[in-house]
């Protein structure tokens, strides 16, 4: 399977994907539900994480994918460019630094970021993505888990689900088997297990379209099934609702589902969710450097609203403060239940 740009396929263009989302539903916007909660303009309330996409280069190509990632896809962030995040993470009073791709352990210089990091604060929390399989892919990434173990990180890994069928056809034939190996090897130097500091946290996406679960209740069932059936341990379970970006827009719009999808998301509107969305708190950095309100906005090219500050190397802090969050529909899908955000529900 190949991503959609290496396909040229019509979404693999921003500007007709934008002209898709850019359609209100049911005549509403989503500006218009914020300013009902008293919400809009929607501003930042402090910068706490820095998400930071090390690049698109992935080993799996999955069917849900907003960033249309793949083997196919080289946009890989250079040393340059992490050495400004650097600059940042170090003045910034920077509190995260999240690592996402893409896989981002494919990036060459994924290990040497993360040393540099540690060289500035062991306190600063650094979170990686890990789509679990690379672990196995290489023998070159076979000891990722004792880096990890070593530098302190806290490993947050998709899961769609705990048997194979569902997870190996959204991910790829054979994903849940590599993965349940590198979950083994995970708990194996202490991550997710009982009294230890190192943090094992799984991720679920719902396999069509359709809201996700209650998290609390999913995260018991999929620890019991993995304890029982596979002898795997885990932190917590975060839940994060499929945006319309992309890959899932792709199957949205071929399936005939995007104009319902969209509406569920619009009904299930809550105004809790949406003071608390996770752009108030988080700059999302772009594998050039380039700074998005979050990840799914930079994956449709909307840039900060801070003219001044729109590169990793114009960092202004002040600047980005101030600036208003850049809206669109697809921004329904953060605030629909429970609410969705990287670390999952957020009401």
């Amino acid at each position: 399977m190949k991503s959609l740009k290496a396909q040229q396929h019509p979404l693999s263009k921003i500007e007709y994907e934008l002209e898709v989302l850019d359609a209100p539903i049911k005549g509403i916007s989503f500006a218009d539900k914020l300013a009902e909660s008293d919400l809009f303009p929607l501003k930042p309330t402090q910068i706490d994480v820095l998400q930071i996409n090390m690049g698109k280069m992935c080993n799996q190509v999955c069917k849900h994918c907003h960033v249309d990632a793949g083997p196919d896809r080289k946009e890989i962030m250079t040393r340059e460019t992490m050495q400004h995040c650097l600059e940042v993470i170090k003045n910034g009073k920077i509190k995260s630094v999240d690592l996402t791709g893409g896989a981002p352990e494919m990036n060459p210089e994924f290990r040497w970021f993360i040393e540099e990091i540690r060289k500035i604060s062991f306190d600063i929390q650094i979170i990686v993505r890990c789509n679990l399989t690379i672990i196995l892919a290489n023998p070159k990434y076979h000891d990722l888990p004792e880096f990890y173990r070593k530098n302190k990180i806290e490993v947050v890994s998709s899961l769609p689900y705990f048997t194979a069928v569902k997870t190996d056809s959204q991910r790829g034939d054979g994903v849940f088997e590599k993965s349940i190996k590198a979950l083994k090897m995970l708990n194996e130097v202490g991550y997710g297990m009982e009294n230890s500091d190192l943090v094992l946290n799984l991720v679920y996406n719902p396999s069509g379209a359709f809201l996700p679960a209650a998290q609390e209740g999913l995260e018991l069932e999929f620890k019991k099934r993995l304890k029982n059936g596979y002898e795997i341990e885990f932190n917590s379970l975060f839940t994060i609702t499929n945006l319309p970006i992309s890959r899932f827009l792709e199957y949205l719009l071929r399936s005939e589902n995007y104009d319902n999808y969209m509406e569920k998301l619009l009904e299930a509107y809550n105004p809790v969710a949406a003071s608390n969305v996770m752009c108030r708190n988080t700059i999302s950095v772009g594998w050039d450097g380039y700074l998005y309100d979050c990840d799914f906005n930079q994956m449709l090219e909307l840039k900060v609203d801070a003219p001044s500050s729109q590169h990793i190397s114009e960092w202004n802090q002040q600047s980005l403060l101030e600036r208003e969050i850049i809206l669109k529909q697809h921004c329904f899908g953060c605030t629909a239940g429970a609410g969705s955000s990287c670390g999952g529900a957020t009401a």
